[in-house]
């Protein structure tokens, strides 16, 4: 396919490189910093910081840009090439951004974090795809399948919720790696005394389901514990681990458990 990619940041550069590695013509990169040239000199295409350059032939517009900036772009982006197919990358905006600009329109949703210096096997990524009609579905299905072993049709209330779940899995997971580096720093500790135990963690949810890998003081209602841990913690952190702990007793000791009171 003929591909115009509207975005040069972490998701457009990772995504582009698959298209591109698996036989997609990309035709134009744009961006509105000097990123688009560096991904157009990976990946091939004119590089364009302007989006009245947009070509009016490619067979489909790819919209890579941060959620806040995409609906107030679409009258740009559409105009004059409504016949064409766009999708948006995004896992939390709605498919139906796109109604009353185009006829053709969909979601093309990768589930999975990106960063420009870190290469990831799009095979395994499930990719996530919403479409206006049974023919955007069929040409989604195929540039998706083109790229991932891993293809499903998801409405967008379901793909909200799945970016939810996403935050939670990632995001938060990640920031407290932060926090754990920053304690870990604070005593002129490397972070990779970490490694072993979150590469364990992340391996046994492959096998098992998550309530069962659970571990640690609050699962096990280890008051004196936790205590010791909250008098070595204050402000932000203090109230994180505070606020962790209580729900990990809520959805597991208390549970299983009478009830204290």
């Amino acid at each position: 396919m003929r591909i115009v990619l509207i975005g040069a940041g972490n998701l457009a550069t990772n995504l582009g490189k698959a298209l591109s590695r698996n036989g997609h013509e990309i035709v134009q990169v744009f961006s509105t910093s000097k990123t688009a040239k560096h991904l157009a000199k990976q990946i091939g295409g004119k590089p364009i910081r302007n989006l009245k350059l947009l070509c009016d032939d490619a067979d489909i517009y790819i919209i890579a840009l941060k959620d806040s900036v995409v609906e107030g772009l679409l009258p740009q982006i559409c105009h004059g090439r409504e016949s064409r197919l766009f999708v948006h990358t995004s896992g939390s905006l709605p498919m139906n951004i796109f109604r009353g600009h185009t006829k053709n329109y969909g979601v093309f949703y990768p589930l999975q974090t990106f960063s420009k210096s870190q290469e990831v096997d799009f095979q395994q990524i499930p990719c996530l795809i919403e479409g206006a009609n049974a023919q955007v579905v069929t040409v989604l299905k195929d540039l998706a399948l083109s790229i991932s072993n891993r293809v499903k049709k998801v409405s967008t209330e379901k793909r909200k919720q799945i970016h939810l779940a996403a935050v939670f899995a990632c995001n938060f997971t990640n920031y407290c790696y932060t926090v754990a580096g920053n304690i870990l720093k604070q005593q002129k500790l490397p972070f990779d005394l970490l490694l072993p135990l979150i590469d364990e963690t992340a391996r046994k949810v492959h096998n098992m389901s998550p309530r069962k890998a659970q571990t640690g003081p609050a699962v096990r209602n280890d008051e004196n514990i936790m205590e010791q841990h909250m008098e070595m913690l204050y402000g932000n952190n203090r109230d994180l681990y505070e606020r962790m702990s209580q729900s990990i007793l809520d959805e597991f000791f208390y549970e299983d458990n009478e009830l204290p009171f």
